[in-house]
């Protein structure tokens, strides 16, 4: 056989080999990311800590993507600013820096178009809000992730690179799973908290009302000096007027025990 055809045979059986180990790798990465949103959505659906749950998110989502530092910030009450809530960063500098504004941010613009925004370099764009500690920190490019519920947006997922890198598809379509996932597990905590505080609400209503007549009839106190009494008493002692509410109600316990 010529030498050339040898030489060509040999090179194509090394391309096999080479790309036989990179759909390997592939396959073995694909699978990873898999595990990693199945232990994200069985996490989400345990119910446990909204504060650890986002932060599973984001350390897992960094390592899944291979991230120098991923972030998941949240819109303020007032839907001005994006703050981080959560990151497995090390670093306190970014960890600990301000909030950004929406409307002129790089992660803002993900809020305000609904739609997933890339920047290659942050240290050379001029809308990202800390260029010192993107250079600082070696973050190069950003791919962030606007977290949805329906059709509004209350947070961005952000993951950064230690080197520019172009985002694929896939990659933007994996980290927008997770901020899917994310989006549920903070529509459904709060929901709960809701809850929570309608019913403290409702229990704290029934205590002051069952102590307002208590004063009512042992003092002989009208409605509204009855609720004043506990509402003065609350101030004075720094306490709660549900506390002051209930220790009205055991002193007359204590009373009838008597």
């Amino acid at each position: 056989m010529p030498t050339p055809l040898k030489d060509q045979l040999k090179e194509k059986d090394q391309e096999i080999v080479r790309l036989r180990t990179q759909l390997e790798h592939q396959t073995r990465k694909k699978s990873g990311q898999i595990q990693t949103l199945a232990k994200m959505s069985q996490t989400i659906a345990q119910g446990i800590y909204i504060r650890e749950i986002l932060q599973l998110i984001v350390t897992m989502t960094a390592e899944m993507m291979g991230s120098k530092i991923c972030s998941l910030m949240l819109v303020d009450d007032k839907g001005r600013d994006l703050k981080i809530e959560a990151t497995q960063s090390l670093s306190e500098e970014y960890k600990t820096k301000p909030p950004v504004p929406v409307r002129a941010s790089v992660s803002g613009r993900a809020i305000l178009e609904k739609k997933p925004i890339i920047v290659p370099d942050v240290a050379k764009d001029p809308q990202y809000t800390y260029p010192d500690i993107a250079r600082k920190e070696n973050l190069r490019s950003l791919l962030v992730i606007p977290m949805m519920i329906k059709e509004k947006s209350i947070g961005v997922l952000n993951c950064y690179t230690a080197e520019v890198h172009a985002f694929t598809d896939e990659e933007i379509q994996l980290v927008q799973a997770v901020a899917n996932q994310a989006a549920v597990a903070i529509e459904h905590t709060r929901a709960i908290e809701k809850a929570l505080a309608a019913e403290e609400a409702l229990e704290t209503r029934k205590v002051i009302e069952r102590a307002k007549g208590i004063l009512m009839r042992q003092q002989g106190f009208s409605e509204e000096a009855s609720f004043r009494l506990i509402q003065r008493q609350a101030m004075d002692r720094r306490k709660t007027m549900k506390e002051v509410a209930e220790a009205v109600i055991l002193s007359e316990e204590i009373q009838q025990k008597k």
